[in-house]
C-alpha cells in the first residue's frame, strides 16, 4: 500500500538544521544566520526564485556534513578552506534525498576559494555560483561576533571581505555584499534573535509531498546523520529500526504502521547529536556528568521533531524509548498507562540491539545472555512483558533481521566514507 506524507519544506529543513546544531553549542543559530545572509545576497544578485530557494536550503544545511564537534568548530576559523571534509560529506548526505539533491552541489563546494577565476571548476566539476555566494555568506557569519554591536563591526567585516575579492571570494558576489553592507537593516537583521521568523518570510518554501521512496530517503538521511558520526555507532539505528519493524509485524501492526515504526527506529537517537563522540566511544564507565549528557538525548529527539506534525507518531514511538513502565525512565517519567505499544516496542528493540551489538567496552551478548537481561528488566517493570515474550518467541527471525540490517549499514558506512574523500 502506497503512502504519502505532506511536510512543509522549511519546517523539515529547519528540523534537520537544528539537529545538526546540537553537535556544538558554539554554533547555535549559525545555519540560520548564513541562511539569512545568503538569501539577502541572492536577492541583491537578482537570482531567479527557484535558484534562490535551493541556495537558501543549501545555506540552512551547509554544515550538515560536520558530524563531529571538532569538524564544526574548525570551520569557524575565517581562513578555513577545504573542498573535502565536511563539505564533501554534506554533499554525500544531501544528494541521497531527492528534494534536497539540487542544493547538495552548492554545499559540496562552499569552502572553495574563487582563486582569480579558477574556482569556477573543481576536479573537473562545474562549481555553481551558489557555492561562492554561500562561501561568502558563511564567512560573514563567522566574522559577525555576538558580543559586539553589529553596526560597530561593519567596517571591520566589510574590509576583510573586500580585501579578499578575487582571491577568496568571487568579485561579483563581493560587489553584491558591499551594496548590502551599506544598509543598517542588513546587519541588524543578520544579528537578530528572530532569524527564523525572517527566514519564514521567504515565500517560495512550499510543501513537499513525499512518496514511499522519498520517505525512505528522508529517514535514511536522518539515520546517517545520527549513526555515521562514529565507527562504534554506525549500525545502531539501522538495527533498532529493523528489530522494531519485525516486532511490530508480530504485534499485528498494519503495513503503514510498520513503515512508521521503521522511521521511528531511524529517528529514535536523533538527540544523540548533542553527545560528543568521545562520550559515545568511551571504553570505560561514564562519569556522572557524562551520563547526564547522555540522558538528555531523548529530550532533544522529542523537541527537534516536535514541530513536524507529519512525524508526530514516529516522534512519540521513537523519543520515548528510555521511559519505563514504572515511571522511573527519562526524560518525562511517563508511566505504563501513558506509553503506547509503539513506544514499548521501541524500548525493547533499543535494549535488545544495544545488548547484542559490539560496543567499545564489550562484545555483543549471546542469545541467552541478552534474553536474561531483558527478563530482568521485565521483572523490574522497565520493559513490557508481552513485547519481550514476542521477541523471545520469534528470536531467530528477529535477530537475523537485525544482523542483516547492521551488516548492510556497515557496507553503507564504508561506502559513505569513501564517497566523502
Amino acid at each position: 500500500m502506497s503512502a504519502t506524507m505532506a511536510v512543509p519544506m522549511f519546517d523539515l529543513v529547519l528540523c534537520i538544521s537544528q539537529a545538526v546544531d546540537l553537535v556544538s553549542p558554539l554554533l547555535v543559530n549559525h545555519h540560520k544566520r548564513v541562511g539569512y545572509i545568503t538569501l539577502a545576497l541572492a536577492e541583491e544578485l537578482k537570482l531567479p526564485p527557484e535558484q534562490r530557494k535551493q541556495l537558501a536550503l543549501a545555506a540552512i544545511l551547509h554544515d550538515i556534513g560536520g558530524l563531529t564537534r571538532k569538524a564544526r568548530e574548525d570551520a569557524l576559523a575565517f581562513d578555513f578552506e577545504s573542498v573535502h571534509g565536511h563539505a564533501q560529506q554534506g554533499y554525500a548526505l544531501l544528494k541521497s534525498f531527492t528534494p534536497l539533491a539540487p542544493s547538495a552541489h552548492c554545499v559540496r563546494f562552499h569552502h572553495l576559494s574563487w582563486a582569480d577565476g579558477a574556482g569556477v571548476e573543481c576536479g573537473g566539476q562545474q562549481v555553481p555560483l551558489g557555492s561562492h555566494v554561500l562561501h561568502l555568506a558563511d564567512r560573514v557569519a563567522v566574522l559577525l561576533h555576538s558580543e559586539e554591536h553589529p553596526l560597530k563591526q561593519v567596517e571591520r567585516i566589510r574590509g576583510e571581505i573586500e580585501q579578499h575579492s578575487g582571491s577568496k571570494f568571487a568579485p561579483k558576489v563581493v560587489e553584491a555584499f558591499s551594496s548590502l553592507a551599506a544598509k543598517e537593516c542588513f546587519w541588524l537583521d543578520a544579528a537578530a534573535a528572530s532569524l527564523e521568523a525572517l527566514l519564514r518570510q521567504e515565500s517560495s518554501w512550499g510543501t513537499m509531498t513525499l512518496n514511499d521512496e522519498e520517505l525512505l530517503e528522508m529517514s535514511m538521511l536522518f539515520r546517517r546523520l545520527i549513526d555515521f558520526r562514529s565507527r562504534f555507532t554506525h549500525t545502531h539505528s539501522g538495527g533498532v529500526a529493523a528489530c522494531a519493524e519485525a516486532l511490530a509485524k508480530w504485534a499485528l501492526f498494519s503495513e503503514r504502521e510498520r513503515r512508521t515504526m521503521r522511521l521511528a527506529g531511524y529517528l529514535h537517537d536523533l538527540g544523540k547529536l548533542s553527545v560528543p563522540a568521545e562520550i559515545l566511544e568511551k571504553p570505560a564507565k561514564l562519569t556522572k556528568e557524562e551520563f547526564c549528557v547522555v540522558r538528555g538525548h531523548t529530550y532533544h529527539t522529542d523537541r527537534v521533531l516536535y514541530p513536524i506534525n507529519a512525524l508526530e507518531t514516529a516522534r512519540i514511538w521513537g523519543a520515548l524509548h528510555h521511559e519505563r513502565l514504572d515511571g522511573a525512565g527519562y526524560p518525562f517519567h511517563l508511566r505504563g498507562s501513558d506509553l503506547t505499544v509503539g513506544s514499548r516496542i521501541m524500548a525493547v528493540a533499543d535494549v535488545f540491539v544495544a545488548l547484542t551489538e559490539d560496543r567499545p567496552y564489550r562484545k555483543g551478548m549471546t542469545r541467552d545472555e541478552a534474553l536474561g537481561v531483558l527478563q530482568k528488566q521485565v521483572e523490574g517493570r522497565a520493559l513490557d512483558p508481552d513485547i519481550v515474550a514476542l521477541l523471545q518467541r520469534e528470536y531467530e527471525e528477529i535477530n537475523a533481521t537485525r544482523v542483516a540490517a547492521q551488516e548492510a549499514a556497515t557496507q553503507e558506512y564504508h561506502q559513505f566514507r569513501e564517497d566523502s574523500n
